[in-house]
């Protein structure tokens, strides 16, 4: 039996899904690392952050997802507002419809528990910490959405996530 609640599972830039602005491949600021850089403009981003754990269709096995770190940086303005949901989808049966997303509840980390903290110039780790973690069944999808309202000279450059979880097998 396997049960370690120090897991963690990088999720870089390139596994993600960006919405409104013009967003591309950029190299990160150290040598062999990646980042997708969003051009300055006075718009909103939507970044999608697929959380792929191992799931299980047993009670209290596989992924506990614990909380979820995202890098990025934000250079030359500050934005008008950064904030996170995690959504929580169910995989439809065959021939049924996907069901509405539920929210999962987290309290942002300290350091960007306030709108003004998640604003500023300057390179940003925030966690966000799940207030009820549970075992992912072998139907649920998890996905982080982080919407960046950028100013009109707000440049934003985001390095990935990391998903922190318990395996239990």
């Amino acid at each position: 039996m396997i049960h370690n609640t120090h897991m963690s599972l990088w999720i870089p830039p390139s596994m993600c899904h960006y919405v409104t602005g013009t967003w591309t491949d950029a190299a990160g600021a150290v040598a062999g690392s990646i980042a997708k850089s969003k051009a300055a403009a006075d718009n909103t981003g939507v970044i999608s952050v697929p959380i792929n754990l191992y799931q299980n269709s047993i009670a209290l096995q596989g992924s506990k997802l614990v909380s979820v770190d995202c890098w990025w940086e934000c250079l030359t303005a500050a934005m008008d507002a950064v904030t996170a949901v995690i959504n929580k989808m169910v995989l439809p049966a065959d021939t049924a419809s996907f069901a509405a997303t539920s929210a999962i509840t987290f309290t942002y980390s300290i350091d960007h528990d306030s709108a003004a903290k998640r604003l500023t110039l300057e390179q940003h780790k925030m966690t966000l910490n799940i207030t009820t973690p549970a075992f992912l069944d072998d139907d649920d999808l998890y996905i982080v959405q982080l919407t960046m309202d950028a100013a009109a000279t707000s440049a934003l450059t985001f390095f990935g996530c990391r998903a922190n979880f318990t395996l239990r097998t």
